[in-house]
């Protein structure tokens, strides 16, 4: 006996069927059963993009598809649903700021503007009701007022020429108003063929000194003009409300209608205590200067006796 059983043929159960040697083959020996620690785990997924891992719960991910592939169930230490925990801070969650409704801007723009004009409706009134309506308002402090003209006793005669500012000019006789000027007033007289050959202008300007006014006035009368100037100098003021008089004497030689002609003139200038300046300026040719200069001490002191 070999301690195997002979091959034969039948159905007899006690008989091995027909087949290979049992020695003589290879099976090979029961395999023991899958270990889960042999199984292939699939990488958590990643924070930053959807690219598809399977996710760490048992069967497929989220993003696992389908099919079938390696296991992707595995034992962990936060539960079998549960991923690792992830090292980044979360994010801070958003508060929610107070914002305006659109509806309400065009009204609260509206309602500001209805205050703004009520404020000013309010200035202009004045804002008491209970102020006299005939009461006018007295001006702010430090305002500067208009100049008054002295009180004076003098009663210029019918024929005075009003210069301002209560001066006045009474020309004499022989003596014309040039219409064409227009600051102060200017007389002059003419010979028969109606050349001009004197002239006497009274002029006047507010808060300048008596010699800053003086020098722009000889300036302008000898421009273009060969000028001889003589010395400023001060005259005695004839009244008390005068502060400054100073006067100047020049000769020039001017082109009238091409030849020369010698002239002679003067400039007294006299500042008022209310800072008022008048100016006499007088200029004649040479050969009628006799003549022109006793009508001008007439008609300078008609506008002195006026200021």
């Amino acid at each position: 006996m070999s301690g195997k059983r002979d091959k034969g043929t039948g159905g007899n159960p006690w008989v091995n069927q027909t087949g290979p040697d049992p020695d003589e083959t290879d099976e090979p020996e029961d395999q023991l059963p899958p270990s889960p620690w042999d199984l292939e785990v699939a990488p958590p997924p990643s924070p930053w993009g959807d690219g598809g891992a399977p996710g760490p719960g048992p069967g497929p991910g989220p993003g696992s598809g389908s099919g079938s592939g390696p296991a992707t169930q595995t034992s962990s230490a936060w539960g079998d649903k549960v991923g690792p925990p992830s090292m980044r801070r979360p994010p801070a969650e958003k508060t929610k700021r107070f914002s305006v409704p659109p509806l309400l801007i065009p009204i609260g723009a509206g309602l500001l503007v209805v205050a703004l004009v009520a404020v000013v409706l309010v200035a202009l009134s004045g804002g008491d009701k209970k102020a006299d309506p005939g009461q006018s308002p007295s001006p702010p402090a430090g305002t500067p007022t208009a100049p008054t003209a002295p009180a004076s006793s003098y009663q210029p005669p019918p024929n005075a020429l009003p210069v301002g500012f209560g001066v006045s000019l009474v020309p004499v006789q022989g003596w014309k108003l040039v219409t064409k000027e227009t600051q102060g007033k200017e007389v002059a007289t003419y010979a028969p063929n109606g050349e001009p050959r004197a002239f006497f202008w009274v002029r006047q300007k507010q808060n300048v000194t008596a010699n800053a006014y003086l020098l722009g006035i000889v300036e302008g009368e000898t421009e273009n003009e060969v000028a001889q100037l003589g010395n400023v100098r001060n005259l005695p003021c004839p009244k008390d409300v005068l502060v400054e008089c100073i006067a100047i004497d020049y000769t020039s030689t001017a082109k009238v209608n091409g030849e020369d002609v010698q002239v002679k003139g003067s400039v007294e200038v006299y500042r008022r205590k209310d800072n008022v300046v008048t100016a006499l300026d007088f200029r004649t040719r040479v050969d009628f200067a006799a003549k022109a200069e006793a009508d001008a001490a007439i008609m300078k002191k008609s506008v002195i006796d006026s200021l």
